[in-house]
């Protein structure tokens, strides 16, 4: 069996993110199972200002998020909701998304950006996507990792566990489905 191609998407694109660190700690332990081909998608590597207008950046995104069988977005919360970025690279495509496994890993101040994975769950499942039940919320993320990139909270640690392993049930049923029939999105 192939191992799964696994997005780990990096959700803002504002100067002095700490995104990046997350992902890392995301890619991280998601490259230890030898059923996960982990990629990286970092929105601030693409120019996605308009949908409208066709363009290298937004071929290639598409291209990438084509070539994905399940993502993880990293997320933090603006202003009581998903950062701009990240909906307009949901907005950008439209069936690379459709019959693939998401999951959540959201960050922020006491909150932990749980109202941008709720968001979220409502924008992917629009988008024909499937949401995972578990998810990672990070709570004062900048006080959760050491210089190394670790992490000193071992609860999220077991939930990025539980996630990854209910996109790899979801990311195989899809892929036998898609083996009997094409998605009727």
């Amino acid at each position: 069996m192939q191992p799964i191609q696994l997005a780990v998407v990096v959700g803002s694109v504002r100067a002095g993110r700490v995104g990046p660190i997350v992902a890392e700690w995301v890619r991280g332990i998601a490259a230890e199972r030898n059923t996960l081909e982990v990629v990286e998608v970092d929105l601030a590597e693409f120019e996605l200002p308009n949908t409208l207008i066709p363009s290298d950046d937004t071929e290639r995104f598409t291209r990438a998020i084509g070539a994905c069988d399940a993502f993880v977005f990293v997320t933090p919360e603006y202003n009581h909701g998903v950062p701009g970025s990240l909906k307009t690279a949901l907005d950008t495509v439209k069936f690379e998304w459709r019959a693939k496994p998401v999951g959540f890993v959201s960050y922020g101040g006491l909150g932990g950006g749980v109202r941008a994975t709720e968001q979220l769950r409502q924008i992917t499942a629009e988008l024909h996507m499937v949401s995972v039940r578990d998810s990672v919320s990070l709570h004062r993320v900048r006080k959760r990792f050491d210089s190394a990139g670790g992490i000193d909270d071992a609860a999220a640690v077991d939930a990025l566990g539980r996630l990854l392993d209910q996109i790899e049930w979801w990311a195989d049923a899809v892929t036998g489905a898609r083996q009997h029939a094409e998605y009727p999105g």
